[in-house]
């Protein structure tokens, strides 16, 4: 079991998180709906315990999803079975390795790349998930990807109002974004990126960019006062969100990044 899987069988909820980060998980949601707007086959790579594969599913696509964490694989199944949504397989898998489950090449419609870019420190790791994603995916086929923002560290500190002890270190994600498992007690390893380098890493791999997106934008931060609104309120302010996404001048304001591209 590496770090990264430890972590998150071991520390981390993810499917409250998306519960928490309710601009996250809505203006993704968004782009998805109008992306994968008709029934197809999905595969979710790295979706952790399936809070977009269960929208999805739920939307008539079939999906299959792959994750690293056992834990995350198993309330996948648990989640879905609530919802009353079926999902074609759970597999617990390595986004690096997917031909040991994958022999098939361009099988899916669509391919979504949702939390392995955020912890391949290496380039060339995360040259290779891609190129995986894309082996499978068929010829037209969309894929999804999400990147965090070398910002993001930055904003997570400033929300919380952390004591600075080590600013240089912050400072030092906006040229390099690598964040080794012990520099964040609450985190693991991860890779920060810029929009440009985001960008440039899918137009390498030969995909045609359909959207490149700040996710949270102006509600960066905004999660507690977003639940504390009325449901109406909070909807106007994440149609806002998804409206402004896509303004290149609040890229630095997210900490997620969407790119949907076309192979």
């Amino acid at each position: 079991m590496n770090e990264i899987e430890r972590f998150y069988d071991e520390q981390y909820e993810e499917w409250e998180r998306l519960a928490w980060h309710l601009q996250e998980f809505e203006v993704t949601r968004r782009y998805m709906q109008k992306y994968l707007d008709k029934p197809q086959k999905v595969l979710d790579i790295g979706g952790g315990p399936g809070r977009y594969s269960i929208f999805l599913a739920q939307q008539g696509h079939q999906v299959t999803l792959l994750d690293l964490s056992g834990k995350n694989i198993r309330q996948a199944i648990e989640r879905a079975k609530e919802a009353d949504v079926h999902l074609d397989s759970c597999i617990h898998g390595n986004a690096l390795w997917l031909s040991e489950y994958f022999y098939k090449e361009e099988q899916y419609d669509a391919v979504l790349l949702m939390g392995p870019l955020y912890h391949l420190l290496l380039e060339e790791d995360r040259k290779k998930a891609l190129a995986e994603a894309l082996r499978v995916l068929k010829p037209g086929g969309i894929l999804i990807a999400s990147f965090i923002s070398n910002y993001a560290p930055l904003q997570d500190y400033a929300g919380r109002m952390k004591d600075l002890d080590d600013e240089e270190r912050l400072l030092g994600y906006l040229q390099d974004g690598r964040s080794e498992a012990d520099d964040d007690p609450e985190f693991t390893a991860a890779y920060f990126c810029s929009a440009k380098e985001a960008q440039e890493l899918m137009t390498e791999a030969g995909l045609k960019q359909l959207v490149f997106a700040g996710v949270e934008n102006i509600l960066s931060g905004k999660e507690e006062q977003l639940h504390k609104l009325s449901e109406k309120q909070r909807e106007k302010w994440l149609d806002l969100a998804w409206r402004l996404s896509r303004d290149q001048n609040l890229f630095g304001m997210s900490q997620h990044f969407l790119y949907i591209g076309r192979k």
